[in-house]
């Protein structure tokens, strides 16, 4: 059995953790097995590894640190939970994978890419996304969004607006170079729209995969 990989993407305050949910809700509907994950975490390991990256005091993590936290909490993610339910023929849905990675440490830290992509070989052991949708939204918009669900900001979320800028083009760069695989959606349309566009699109890859 063959399970169906979705990752949700984008911005800080692009609603992807929201889709996420109602997702996950959706296909328990249609009585398909499921399973609602995040990055960095998903795992005893890897939670911990979060609380280290978005810890607002440790502001002298370095960028190259960074990274390989993220990745080191992705290989855990992988090995222990996402591919063993892939491998039962389940939906895993990621609430954030390796493109964040190229996204915010490539785009927004400007470090080599060809280094992480070396880095999330190792960490993913080629495992890929069948389907990433990514939530497009101006940062500004985003932050406003953010601000009105909580007051307070974790370390990433403390960067400057050029900083995310730089991450909504990596991610629209990642779109681009990957069509098969990404499809993006204008994050401020109404969430229950949102939502079954998304919906459809993940029914449709389930479909395909079923049918073989």
């Amino acid at each position: 059995m063959k399970g169906l990989f979705v990752t949700l993407e984008g911005v800080e305050g692009c609603g992807k953790t929201t889709q996420a949910a109602r997702l996950k809700s959706y296909l328990e509907e249609q009585r398909i097995p499921v399973i609602l994950t995040r990055e960095p975490g998903g795992t005893a390991i890897g939670e911990k590894i979060r609380k280290m990256l978005i810890d607002p005091e440790n502001i002298d993590l370095l960028p190259i640190t960074e990274v390989l936290l993220f990745s080191a909490a992705r290989h855990q993610h992988v090995m222990e939970l996402i591919r063993p339910a892939l491998g039962k023929g389940s939906v895993v849905i990621s609430d954030r994978f390796y493109d964040a990675t190229l996204a915010y440490q490539g785009f927004g830290r400007g470090i080599e890419k060809t280094t992480l992509k070396a880095l999330t070989r190792l960490a993913t052991g080629g495992l890929k996304p069948d389907l990433t949708v990514i939530l497009d939204i101006d940062p500004q918009e985003g932050f406003k969004r953010l601000l009105k669900s909580r007051p307070f900001a974790d370390r990433i979320e403390k960067e400057t607006l050029e900083f995310f800028l730089r991450v909504r083009e990596g991610y629209l760069a990642i779109a681009s170079r990957e069509k098969k695989r990404c499809r993006v959606f204008d994050a401020t349309a109404e969430e229950e729209t949102l939502h079954r566009k998304i919906a459809g699109v993940v029914m449709s890859r389930w479909s395909r995969l079923k049918k073989g």
